[in-house]
């Protein structure tokens, strides 16, 4: 058979009910969450004879109540509403994992077009359905009707009514599913466009706050070994005016030390400073990155130093993975992590993972997320609550080090969309992780 005798035409006008028409008012009011405008849509599908049951999934925008949805593999969620009396079901039993939830790839390919499909009798799909077909006839689904989210591109579930019979389906009940589609779309457009306003007005009042936390910690910072250096001075100028050529020999063996290091305090805090301000400039711009080549350039900087500690550096990257921002600041703050990994190593060395994973973002947009994982002494819980504040540091006297790495990383970070991150276990190791957004190839 060919599809058009599968798939109902469906692009006759017709009109929907008075019913639909004012429930889909209601839901692009903006009153009501997505969840619940799913719930009140597939009651009204339920009130036709011919829907058995509704399911529908999310995929982008968690659910408020919880309580109703069903989890699937930690990245959707899934629930089901059935007719009285009914003995179709498409959720999978509780113990059943994500991979039972039915795929139906050939009816897939069709809805995440965006438009509705109906199929009006599985027995007649085609052979490349087979799997589509096995999946309905386990389920006792004869014909079906589904359509995805879609909105600019971007995915955020979809709404299926199923039926144990087969044959066409009545126009109107067609017309009502489409209204109500295009009804829950703009819901969740509207929502997910709430959700990062929010985001993005708390983003920029943290970097505010933290903006005007750093300045005070530089310049607190700063004025005490400036203030050594000058009064160390000082007492050398006297004892040259004052004193012996003996006096100013030994003064300077007493003192010299003592400005030398307040310098190189004052060096590396400059550096760090500097090398911030070069990865948040506006030389270069936002673009592709590719995730494998930036840690490998950083691994490359930092050989000698992980060389020197006897720390081994071993990269996991799929070559596939992308990041969207700025290339200097990305590397910069790959930099930051791996430098503080190598740093806070044991005594014998150690070793320093490095690898990233994609991931849906806390606006439900792509990102990814490349961490650093050493096995060094680790961070007590209390430690890593103050780790990412300026000039907070917890390692000997003796380690390098200005404590603004973590810092400058969050606030660079931020300003590329993304976040850092850590965890820690004493003893065990750390975890520090970058997030960024994911690069999305233009649509054709």
């Amino acid at each position: 058979m060919t599809e058009p005798s599968v798939l109902q035409d469906t692009s006759a006008p017709a009109a929907s009910s008075p019913a639909a028409v004012e429930l889909a008012m209601a839901i692009t009011s903006g009153e009501m969450s997505a969840d619940c405008a799913i719930d009140l849509a597939a009651g009204h599908l339920l009130t036709y004879e011919r829907v058995e049951v509704v399911v529908s999934v999310l995929t982008r925008v968690r659910p408020q109540n919880t309580q109703s949805w069903r989890e699937l593999g930690g990245r959707a969620w899934i629930r089901e509403w059935g007719a009285p009396d009914t003995t179709v079901s498409v959720i999978p039993p509780p113990e059943a994992g994500p991979e039972a939830a039915l795929s139906m790839p050939w009816m897939s390919r069709h809805a995440r077009t965006g438009e509705l499909v109906v199929i009006v009798d599985r027995d007649r799909l085609p052979a490349e359905a087979d799997q589509d077909r096995s999946e309905l006839v386990r389920t006792g689904i004869a014909s079906l009707a589904a359509t995805a989210f879609t909105s600019a591109g971007a995915m955020y579930g979809s709404l299926t009514a199923v039926s144990g019979t087969a044959g066409e389906w009545p126009a109107q009940l067609v017309a009502d599913f489409r209204v109500l589609n295009a009804a829950i779309i703009a819901n969740l457009t509207l929502e997910q466009s709430r959700r990062s306003l929010a985001e993005a007005l708390e983003a920029g009042a943290e970097a505010q706050l933290a903006a005007q936390q750093l300045f005070g910690a530089v310049g607190h910072e700063l004025r005490t070994p400036l203030s050594a250096i000058l009064g160390y001075t000082e007492g050398l100028l006297d004892d040259a005016e004052h004193g012996t050529a003996d006096d100013v020999a030994t003064g300077m063996k007493r003192d010299g030390p003592v400005i030398v290091r307040s310098c190189e305090r004052l060096l590396t805090i400059v550096d760090s400073l500097l090398g911030a301000g070069r990865a948040m400039s506006a030389d270069d711009q936002r673009q592709e990155v590719s995730v494998a080549d930036a840690v490998a350039d950083v691994m490359h900087w930092h050989r000698t130093p992980a060389r020197t500690a006897g720390v081994d550096m071993q990269a996991h990257v799929d070559p596939r993975l992308a990041a969207w921002g700025h290339p200097s600041a990305i590397r910069q703050v790959l930099a930051n992590l791996l430098g503080n990994a190598i740093v806070h190593h044991h005594p014998h060395g150690g070793t320093v993972h490095l690898f990233a994973e994609e991931l849906v973002g806390e606006s439900a947009k792509p990102m990814v997320r490349i961490i650093v994982r050493d096995d060094g002494p680790g961070l007590a819980p209390e430690q890593l609550a103050h780790v990412f504040e300026p000039f907070v540091r917890f390692a000997a006297p003796t380690t390098q080090g200005s404590g603004l790495g973590l810092s400058l990383s969050r606030t660079i970070a931020e300003r590329e969309g993304g976040a850092v991150r850590g965890e820690s276990t004493p003893g065990v190791g750390s975890s520090f992780w970058l997030e960024l957004p994911a690069y999305l190839p233009p649509r054709a």
